[in-house]
C-alpha cells in the first residue's frame, strides 16, 4: 500500500471544520462525529491528525472536556463572555504592572519594555483553553488583544494620555513609536487567534517566535552579545542562539499545552515543523531588513509563510535543508 502523505501544519480553525485562509468559505468541510464507509475522500484526509505519524489517522476525540468554565455556567456564550473579561482583566494587570515598574525605573527601560513583549502573547495563549471552541471562542478571545490595538492607536496619536504605558512600550518613550512595533505585535496576536486558533501551530509558532524568540533574542543579545554576526553588525550570534532556542522551548511548551486540552496531537512531525519555522523566522530577524522594517512584523510574516509551506509534507524536508545551509553559508 502506498504511504500517505500527512501534511506537517495542517491548518484546523475550529474542532469541527477544516480551515485554509486561502480558500473561499465553500471549501470549508465539516468533519464528522462518527466514522462512517461513506466518507468520501475528502472528508478522510480532513480527519488526519495534523502532526500525526505519517500515514496514520485517528478518530475524532469525543471524550475531549469542555473548558471548565463552559461546564461550570452551562452556557457557551455566557462563559466565553466570563473568560473574555478574566482575560482581559489578567492581560490590563500585566501592563499596568509593567508599566508601573517602567514609571518608578526599577529596571532599565530596554529590559521591561522586552519583558512586556515576552509576557502579554505568551501569558494570552496560557488563557485560550478557557474559550469554547469554533468561531465565537476565538473572536472573543480576539477582543482581548483587538482592544489594545485601539489602545495603541489612540497613544500613538496622541488622542489618549498614559506615561507608564508608552514607557513600558516604547524605546524613546516617544509615544509615536506605538504605532510601530507595539502595534504591529498587537495585531499579530489578534490575527493569530481569530484566523488559525489554537488548533493550528502555526498560531503557536508565530506568538512564541514573537514574543518568546525575539523577546530573548534582545535580552540575551545585549548582554552577551559581543560577537556580532558578519552580515549585521547590529546582531549577535549569541542573540539568535537564544532566540532560537526560545522560540523552538516556547513551541515545544505550547505543543504539550495544548495537547493536554486535545486541541493539537504532540508528534515528531509537529516538532520538526516548529524547527524549520524557528530556523527561518531566526535567520530573518537577523537580518538588516528586520532592523529596517520592524522584526514585530518580519518575525511573524515568516512564521505563518513558513508554516503555510511546510503545511506540504513534501516541502518541510526541502526548507528545512535551505535553512540549515542558508545559516551555515552566512556565518
Amino acid at each position: 500500500m502506498a504511504a500517505t502523505h500527512v501534511p506537517i501544519f495542517l491548518l484546523h480553525r475550529a474542532d469541527s471544520f477544516q480551515f485554509d485562509p486561502l480558500l473561499p468559505r465553500s471549501f470549508f468541510r465539516p468533519i464528522p462525529n462518527t466514522p462512517s464507509s461513506s466518507l468520501s475522500a475528502a472528508h478522510r484526509h480532513s480527519a488526519i491528525s495534523f502532526g500525526s505519524r505519517l500515514g496514520a489517522t485517528i478518530a475524532p476525540n469525543r471524550n475531549r472536556k469542555p473548558p471548565a468554565s463552559t461546564m461550570a455556567l452551562g452556557n457557551p456564550l455566557v462563559s466565553d463572555i466570563c473568560a473574555t473579561a478574566l482575560t482581559g482583566s489578567i492581560a490590563l494587570f500585566l501592563l499596568r504592572f509593567w508599566g508601573e515598574i517602567a514609571k518608578q525605573g526599577f529596571l532599565h527601560q530596554t529590559l521591561n519594555r522586552k519583558l512586556v513583549h515576552v509576557s502579554i502573547g505568551l501569558v494570552f495563549m496560557l488563557c485560550w483553553p478557557l474559550f469554547s471552541s469554533g468561531h465565537q471562542g476565538a473572536i472573543l478571545a480576539a477582543l482581548v488583544p483587538g482592544i489594545n490595538i485601539i489602545a495603541m492607536l489612540l497613544l500613538g496619536f496622541g488622542i489618549m494620555k498614559d506615561e507608564a504605558m508608552v514607557k513600558s512600550m516604547s524605546r524613546s518613550g516617544n509615544y509615536r513609536e506605538l504605532l510601530k512595533g507595539p502595534l504591529y505585535y498587537a495585531a499579530t496576536i489578534t490575527l493569530a487567534c481569530i484566523i488559525y486558533w489554537r488548533t493550528s501551530p502555526i498560531s503557536i509558532a508565530a506568538i512564541c517566535n514573537l514574543c518568546a524568540g525575539d523577546g530573548f533574542a534582545d535580552i540575551i543579545g545585549r548582554r552577551f552579545g559581543s560577537c556580532k554576526l558578519p552580515y549585521n553588525r547590529n546582531k549577535s550570534v549569541v542573540g539568535s542562539a537564544a532566540m532560537a532556542a526560545a522560540s523552538l522551548l516556547a513551541s515545544i511548551g505550547y505543543m504539550y499545552y495544548f495537547s493536554s486540552f486535545g486541541f493539537v496531537q504532540a508528534s515528531w512531525e509537529m516538532f520538526m515543523g516548529f524547527l524549520v519555522v524557528t530556523l527561518a523566522s531566526t535567520l530573518v530577524e537577523s537580518l538588516p531588513i528586520s532592523t529596517d522594517i520592524d522584526d514585530n512584523l518580519t518575525v511573524p510574516l515568516t512564521s505563518i509563510l513558513v508554516g503555510t509551506l511546510v503545511s506540504d509534507s513534501r516541502s518541510w524536508e526541502l526548507l528545512a535543508l535551505i535553512s540549515c545551509r542558508a545559516v551555515k553559508s552566512l556565518l
